[in-house]
């Protein structure tokens, strides 16, 4: 049995992707846990239903619509983080850059209490207009969520674990394939008993700058006619239509890329900005990596390289560290270009060969992309131009690609009123809420009004519009609203302690700061809570402290004043309460799983990788001193001081203070005015902390600058669409994320290109329930005794396989409840049995031995068959133990001896040759030789059925 349930995404122009697998036994599958920009709890009400009957959960993308909801559903939806999650390595990394991004970016994403929420509360005066926001997760509550997610590998088969509320998984097993789309993008294959499904959401066959091909033709180098045996043939395919009417563009991905950078070059040139917006994980590496490599490869006509480069994102450093530790991921080009440059570095430093200079930069090791994560920085490139008449063009690529948050919508606004700057939008902007569109959807509208009517437009598609932003700020609670909020929280403590024993940690936490932040809430002396909540809050704002580089007063450290500042050993307790009267010992809970203690990476950092900031605080509490020191001896209890280029631990080598990246961009810089970047300060933490609610201010403003449109969403097109699916050869088809048009278009072609009959095709709206289980017809049988003692059972990967010849009987039996048998047998039913009469039972349906004058024909018609999958791998390893030499020569070509060699094709055929010559050493020089041990080892790895 399989079921498809479209929670969001379904027959809708909302991008945001879920959706729910319910197989056979209950169990129940949520792929991707996505959002949009509307951010609208209501949207998340079905996921809440779904969560205690959930079994596991896999992410697809790295992007704000498949995976924005999950720290959300980790905080305020119970029993969520007991769920096991599955997903590559590079959607961990980069989806909790992306979701730390989006929250430190917009208040909106903490989303607001409903109205009937707030109704419920036995308080009678109060403004209904009130939108009061939900405690958001903090940064390291991000990072706890991710750090609970199984990391996988393409093409590596997973049998998961199901949650502690789930029924057995029974064998079910999940593979990852890439899908081309991001980078750790994701094509699952998900297998259980006949169930065969391979859900395929956003993907993309065609090769780019940094990413692969999607894994339907066997990846990079593939390049087969045929899709690969496991994606091939699939009881049920998951498939987007998004994209469906996208015609191909004609020359590829090169013609894209020209495209792009003949915009730019057009709007540097006149000494314009260029701002391209951009998601802030996924798709912005391709962007950087080809903008990167136009400037250093247009170094001789300077028509690029006298304009600047910006990538601006309050992430971005954390993003860049995760790209240049995942190259493995990417596409060969990247690998190879990593290599030769490794390879040119080793040559130049050994001396090999005096042809080598200097340093050459890496795939993402930047000469003229400038990294800006601080608003101050975008400030003062912006305002560079007011400075001086001379300024020169800049390109900036920022984060969002919705507009509606992060620092695109701040350089947007201040790029707004000047026709000689240009957006070019890389995506096709979605329309996630009916009642207000996006900013990127409202300028994406006008520039396809422009096209259709070209003639009413200026020249060089200057517009003059006026344009709103609205702007979504925090405001702390006060006076009745507080009390409201208060009320409503202890409500739901009280529902969450019936409903799940000790999982109010999540709201007498939020609770708890937001009673001691609140300027108007009552200070009682003798409150454990307050207390506590006090702890908490210190405890939140020295998580801060390495980010923000904040200095703490001693009555914000309080206890913690003992660990936190150097030279104090001992705190004053009298006429303290909770816990200031103990002294503080940080107790670190260890987290086993079933391979033992869980090791933490942030203890295994390098100095540079460091973002938590404590030395660099105990640096600044001891800075006073530093100069009286100078020319001292020091005392034989007294610990070196840590230097600022070394650590801390003196038995360590010396640790940079700069990467490869900052060297590069300061031998390179000519003038050294972006080194006046580094000199800003970190952004005034103007966040709002405790009960707070969302004030939206709109401000209108004429929009005067250029608007154009490149696509650069790495999703497939109508051609490929149409080119796959006959090839993969589905029995059931379900096509979800797109919109009615695209869907129902697609569709429609597809029963073009296929046989009439020879599958089907479901386009279900968003809730509804389709029945896409394989087609089989089964029967019970009874069978008899006399063929059970008969069976010859073999075992194959745990399953029991027997060969079953024999001839079915109907048998019509009656029950009497007289105890007369034999006379009940003889009646014919004609009416509706009484109390004593015959009740009449089903047919039951009899499987016997076959009688000896039919065994004969039967046995001469029936063909023995092989049952089983055999996997090179495990045919490598077993020819190993019986003594034999086995290596992989190539993909799919295993060598054994040297003599025989074994391959696999595509459609899971297996080939076995041998050169023949002979060999009386070793065990190549038993009886039969190498060929027929190999020929043995695969026979016992299968089951042969025979005929009869």
């Amino acid at each position: 049995m399989f079921t498809f349930s479209p929670l969001l995404g379904a027959l809708s122009e909302s991008p945001a992707s879920q959706s729910i697998l319910e197989l056979d036994g209950g169990i129940k599958i949520l792929v991707g846990v996505g959002w949009d920009e509307s951010f609208d709890p209501a949207k998340l009400k079905e996921l809440e239903k779904q969560v205690p009957t959930l079994s596991l959960i896999l992410l697809t993308h790295a992007t704000t619509e498949h995976i924005a909801a999950f720290a959300h559903c980790c905080k305020h939806f119970p029993l969520f983080t007991r769920i096991p999650v599955y997903a590559t390595s590079p959607i961990i990394g980069l989806g909790r850059t992306l979701l730390q991004d989006l929250y430190a970016s917009t208040p909106a994403a903490a989303t607001t209490i409903p109205s009937s929420a707030l109704d419920s509360v036995s308080y009678s005066g109060h403004d209904a207009s009130s939108d009061f926001l939900l405690q958001a997760p903090t940064s390291d509550e991000i990072a706890t969520y991710f750090s609970l997610i199984h990391p996988l590998k393409y093409s590596q088969p997973h049998q998961p674990l199901g949650s502690p509320f789930s029924p057995p998984l029974n064998g079910l097993t999940v593979t990852a394939y890439n899908s081309g789309h991001t980078l750790g993008g994701t094509i699952w294959h998900i297998q259980h008993g006949l169930e065969s499904i391979v859900y395929a959401v956003d993907w993309n066959q065609g090769r780019e700058n940094v990413y692969a091909g999607a894994a339907w033709l066997g990846g990079v180098g593939g390049g087969g006619a045929e899709v690969i045996e496991q994606l091939r043939k699939p009881t049920a395919l998951v498939c987007s239509s998004r994209g469906g009417e996208k015609p191909s563009l004609s020359g590829g991905r090169s013609k894209r890329d020209e495209q792009l950078l003949d915009k730019v070059r057009s709007c540097v040139t006149r000494g314009g900005t260029v701002l391209i917006p951009t998601d802030s994980s996924a798709r912005v590496l391709e962007l950087a990596y080809l903008l990167e490599h136009a400037w250093r490869s247009d170094s001789s006509d300077n028509k690029l390289t006298s304009a600047k480069l910006y990538l601006a994102g309050r992430n971005v450093h954390s993003v860049m560290r995760y790209a240049r530790s995942m190259l493995e991921w990417m596409d060969d080009s990247i690998v190879r270009e990593f290599e030769a440059v490794a390879d040119g570095s080793r040559r130049a430093n050994g001396a090999a060969d005096g042809t080598k200079q200097g340093k050459e930069a890496g795939p993402f090791d930047f000469r003229y992309l400038r990294l800006l994560d601080r608003r101050g920085q975008i400030d003062k490139v912006l305002s560079r131009d007011g400075a001086d008449n001379t300024s020169a063009g800049k390109v900036i690529i920022a984060s969002d690609a919705s507009l509606e948050w992060g620092f695109s919508k701040s350089v947007l606004k201040q790029l707004a009123q000047d026709p000689a700057n240009m957006v070019i939008l890389t995506e096709y902007p979605p329309l996630a809420s009916s009642s207000r569109p996006s900013l990127a959807r409202t300028l994406w509208t006008w520039w396809k009004d422009r096209l259709e009517n070209a003639a009413e437009t200026t020249a060089g598609g200057e517009i003059s519009l006026d344009l709103d932003f609205i702007d979504a700020q925090k405001q702390a609670l006060e006076g009745s609203d507080l009390t409201r909020y208060q009320q409503w929280l202890a409500q739901q403590r009280q529902l969450q302690t019936t409903l799940q024993g000790g999982g109010v940690a999540t709201l007498e936490t939020s609770g708890d700061v937001a009673d001691d932040v609140s300027e108007s809430s009552s200070e009682s002396e003798d409150s454990e809570d307050e207390q506590q909540g006090r702890a908490l809050n210190a405890a939140t704002t020295l998580g801060q402290v390495g980010r923000k580089k904040a200095a703490l007063t001693d009555e914000d450290l309080g206890v913690n004043i003992l660990l936190k500042k150097k030279g104090v050993h001992d705190f004053d307790i009298r006429d303290k309460k909770g816990r200031d009267r103990f002294f503080p010992h940080p107790v670190r809970r260890k987290r086993d799983d079933e391979y033992g203690e869980v090791i933490r990476p942030e203890d295994f950092l390098r100095a540079e990788e460091r973002e938590d900031g404590d030395g660099a605080d105990v640096d600044q509490l001891g800075k006073g001193d530093s100069h009286d020191n100078l020319g001292k001896k020091r005392k034989w209890d007294d610990a070196a001081p840590a230097s600022k280029n070394h650590s801390s631990h003196s038995n360590k080598r010396p640790a940079l203070t700069r990467n490869m990246t900052d060297e590069l961009q300061m031998a390179l810089s000519d003038d050294g005015v972006d080194d006046e970047l580094d000199a800003i300060p970190e952004d005034p933490d103007d966040t709002v902390n405790g009960p707070s609610k969302l004030v939206l201010t709109t401000e209108k403003m004429v929009v005067k600058l250029q608007i154009d449109f490149v696509d650069f969403s790495g999703v497939h097109d109508k051609r490929s669409l149409h080119m796959l699916i006959p090839l993969i050869q589905p029995r059931k088809l379900i096509l979800v994320g797109g919109s009615n048009e695209d869907t129902m278009a697609l569709a429609s072609d597809c029963k073009k290109l296929m046989a009439e009959g020879s599958f089907d095709i479901y386009t279900p709206s968003t809730g509804t329930t389709v029945d896409a289980s394989v087609d089989t017809n089964a029967w019970v049988v009874k069978l008899a005794p006399t063929l059970v003692k008969q069976l010859k059972w073999q075992s194959v990967r745990g399953l029991s396989i027997a060969t079953v010849t024999g001839r079915l009987l109907a048998v019509q039996r009656q029950l009497a409840r007289t105890g007369d048998e034999d006379t009940a047998n003889k009646r014919v039913k004609t009416e509706e049995p009484q109390a004593n009469e015959p009740t009449e039972v089903p047919v039951e349906p009899t499987l016997d031995i076959l009688p000896m004058n039919m065994a004969s024909a039967t046995r001469s018609v029936a063909q023995p068959l092989h049952v089983g999958d055999l996997r090179l791998a495990d045919l490598r390893k077993a020819m190993q133990q019986s003594g034999h030499t086995a290596e992989f020569r190539g993909e799919g070509t295993l060598l054994i001896d040297g003599l025989v060699m074994v391959r696999k094709t595509a459609t899971g055929r297996i080939d076995v040759e041998s050169i023949g010559l002979p060999v009386v050493t070793g065990p190549a020089g038993q009886i039969g030789g190498t060929f027929y041990a190999v020929k043995r080892t695969i026979y016992e790895n299968l089951a042969v059925v025979a005929g009869a």
